[in-house]
């Protein structure tokens, strides 16, 4: 699918290029200055932005100084990039989106995120960190002194073979989309402003569902994304494998974020469904069980039994579709489901039980269940999760008691500052781990 070039003009009076090409739910990616040319970017990775445009409405840009956009500026301060951005909004007309923000546009996606939580559906944070500095240690920033002392060329070639793993003898086009993005001199200013764009302050205030995806291996940089993940409250972190051209991880932590998938319905403005784990994320995995299950289906027989394990199944279900809860299979009497963010799982967690709780002041037969949480990275096959992430939460889960939330230790460390009340239960030897396991109850009543 071309991408059709249009312009539209910033309130300080600078002409912009973007493009807007695909179908459903609105992304606005936010390119990285000054490396940025997204109409020849779209020629050379085709494949990728195939992949963007089955699943959403794609806008795109060339930031000030870069690419089609003028090049003859002279304020790159971090409000006067806002206004390329708010200059792409208003043309396309564009009401509610999700904004994608790439490398180094981090810290001014977070701060348009906070000032507008009426048009920003989702915050997606793609190798683009809070504070510019924590780019500063990785061995592509260090060779930014070659910018004034040595040779243009020499140095966009160092640039590709530390991004991509491409030698001299591959680098050619990829030198030479970078070439196409800006000039020596304007790389330069940009990185100069760059470097003090700092959005730490501003994590907290964030209210949309963030997603981040960090590209592991990549010095301070994976301390910079776990720092934004436990600031966000409704933040996921799913850590990337392989070179920076392997695509495929990045359409597929997007559509379990934004629950999308190319060749289907898209919902307006987005979606939360989850769907199946990634390698490499990090999800909470949780186990619910409906307490005296047996002994209630002796005393009221198969057919009234089932009636009431159907509204234990609807509450259940309501719930985890209200949390972006991944139902991973049914078991009778209780429910394995999965959530890309931490925080999510353990507002679940709570409001299951204060559902279940309500319910049973009017219900004839009580339902109480037991919910077990752990996190970590679970294997995932055909739609199902395995590994000891998974075993462990279903260990947690038999040591609750009716109407109890029993979380691992690494849940409490990762909902740690996010408002929940944790009781220390004290240590458990389970079955099949040879260390005992600190396990807290969540606070739900009240």
């Amino acid at each position: 699918m071309d991408l059709r070039i249009q312009y539209a003009r910033t309130a300080d009076g600078v002409k912009i290029a973007y493009g807007v090409a695909g179908s459903g739910p609105v992304v606005v990616r936010v390119p990285s200055a000054p490396f940025s040319n997204c109409q020849a970017e779209w020629a050379q990775d085709e494949g990728f932005y195939h992949g963007l445009t089955d699943r959403f409405t794609v806008v795109t840009f060339d930031p000030r100084g870069c690419g089609l956009s003028d090049r003859e500026v002279t304020d790159l301060s971090i409000e006067a990039r806002t206004l390329d951005l708010e200059a792409v909004i208003t043309k396309a007309g564009i009401e509610r989106f999700a904004l994608h923000s790439v490398g180094w546009s981090g810290p001014m996606c977070i701060r348009y995120a906070v000032e507008h939580p009426d048009l920003i559906t989702h915050l997606i944070l793609d190798d683009a960190l809070a504070r510019t500095e924590d780019f500063m240690s990785m061995p592509q920033i260090r060779a930014l002194d070659q910018l004034s002392t040595g040779s243009w060329d020499t140095f966009l070639e160092f640039l590709v073979f530390t991004t991509y793993g491409f030698g001299r003898d591959q680098a050619g086009p990829y030198v030479a989309y970078l070439k196409s993005c800006c000039s020596a001199d304007m790389a330069r200013r940009m990185f100069n402003e760059l470097r003090s764009d700092d959005a730490t302050d501003l994590l907290e205030p964030v209210t949309q569902p963030t997603l981040v995806m960090q590209h592991s291996g990549m010095g301070d940089s994976d301390n910079g994304a776990k720092e934004i993940a436990a600031s966000i409250r409704d933040c996921r972190l799913v850590m990337l494998e392989g070179g920076a051209l392997e695509t495929e991880q990045i359409l597929k932590a997007m559509d379990d974020f934004l629950g999308t998938r190319p060749d289907h319905d898209h919902a307006p403005g987005g979606g939360h469904a989850a769907s199946s784990a990634l390698a490499g994320a990090v999800r909470a995995v949780l186990f619910t069980d409906l307490v005296g299950h047996t002994e209630m289906m002796s005393r009221l027989g198969d057919q009234r039994g089932r009636d009431v394990l159907r509204e234990h199944e609807r509450i259940t279900r309501d719930i985890l579709l209200q949390h972006n809860g991944h139902e991973v299979k049914s078991m009778g009497d209780g429910f394995m489901a999965s959530f890309g963010s931490i925080t999510q799982a353990v507002d679940c967690s709570i409001a299951l039980q204060r559902a279940f709780a309500e319910r049973n002041e009017s219900g004839a037969e009580p339902l109480e269940v037991r919910v077990g949480l752990n996190a970590g990275e679970p294997i995932e096959e055909d739609g199902d999760l395995f590994g000891w992430t998974v075993i462990l939460a279903s260990r947690v889960a038999a040591k609750a008691e009716a109407g109890e939330i029993l979380a691992s230790d690494v849940v409490r460390g990762l909902s740690s500052g996010k408002g929940f009340l944790f009781a220390d239960r004290g240590e458990y030897v389970l079955k099949g781990f040879e260390e005992p396991i600190r396990v807290y109850e969540v606070g739900w009543r009240g």
